[in-house]
């Protein structure tokens, strides 16, 4: 063979492609990518580290929970809870190590009162904040998306904290004042407020949850949403309407049941509008999810 023959040769050898090698979660396969998806806490572990030596990844928290009516109806609403904080991210570098994956666990809802906030969801130094859970009163909590408020005076939704590039999350629905409040506001989604429940005069209408967002890394393909905030409920025994929950698998409201976000998922958990018996506890949140995507071939 030429000299040059063979120099070619070799430039066409060391410039090779070489794929990454990891293992952790469930494995697919999207082309010539790999996308592994972690439904529960986990370790991400490299081990053919690759030519390029980054990965894309969407880390979502968990959902907030949403708030249940006290006992007696208390004058007040039951609000819906915000979705965990979506974070994702393209060519993030890592090494030829393990990771620990932290997938957040949904916010409890919340029995007679207000619910609780989700759990974050962390993959290396990327840490995404868990929802805000429903308030009984008002401002909502606070999280990566804001939950609602339920209160017989009004007042705000919680405040989203997600930002930056690549952070998605909004500020939950309020409750406008009037007839004690029998309507929430609905939580906040990773694509959009929360709405605010009205309440001048029967019929109440709660508000709906904010919906979520759709991958742009295209993780189970690009039809697909998540983190979607709860609705809020209207309070059992008047007329009007409960808010549906956002786009992504926010919990519907509901006046007498406890409809979860769904899970895996990082949707905000559903208002309970009961206020007999004993199903007075509002919708827990979705846990959260972790998806992690590379060139192998």
């Amino acid at each position: 063979m030429p000299l040059g023959a063979q120099k070619v040769g070799l430039m066409a050898a060391s410039n090779a492609f070489t794929g990454m090698v990891a293992t952790g979660g469930t494995i697919t396969t999207d082309g010539s990518y790999k996308v592994h998806t972690f439904n529960s806490s986990a370790t991400f572990e490299v081990t053919t580290l690759g030519s390029l030596g980054s990965v894309e990844y969407l880390v979502i928290a968990g959902g907030g929970g949403g708030a249940g009516s006290p006992t007696g109806g208390g004058g007040r609403g039951s609000a819906g809870a915000g979705a965990g904080e979506w974070a994702e991210g393209t060519e993030f570098a890592v090494a030829a190590t393990s990771y620990a994956i932290t997938v957040g666990a949904g916010g409890a809802g919340g029995v007679n009162g207000s619910g609780s906030k989700g759990v974050d969801s962390v993959f290396s130094s990327i840490t995404s904040d868990g929802g805000g859970l429903g308030k009984h009163g008002s401002p909502g909590g606070a999280g990566g998306s804001g939950g609602a408020a339920g209160s017989t005076t009004g007042g705000s939704g919680g405040t989203a904290s997600a930002s930056g590039t690549g952070r998605y999350g909004f500020n939950g629905g309020g409750t406008a004042g009037g007839d004690g409040a029998k309507a929430g506001g609905g939580g906040g989604g990773a694509g959009e407020v929360g709405a605010t429940g009205t309440n001048a005069s029967e019929p109440f209408y709660a508000g709906d949850g904010g919906d979520g967002r759709q991958s742009d890394i295209l993780v189970n393909g690009s039809d697909v949403y998540y983190a979607g905030g709860g609705g809020g409920a209207l309070q059992a025994g008047y007329s009007g309407s409960s808010g549906t929950g956002g786009l992504g698998g926010g919990g519907n409201g509901s006046p007498d049941t406890a409809n979860p976000g769904t899970v895996n998922t990082g949707s905000g958990g559903a208002g309970c509008g009961n206020t007999s018996g004993t199903g007075h506890t509002g919708g827990a949140g979705g846990s959260g999810v972790v998806f992690i995507r590379y060139q192998f071939e």
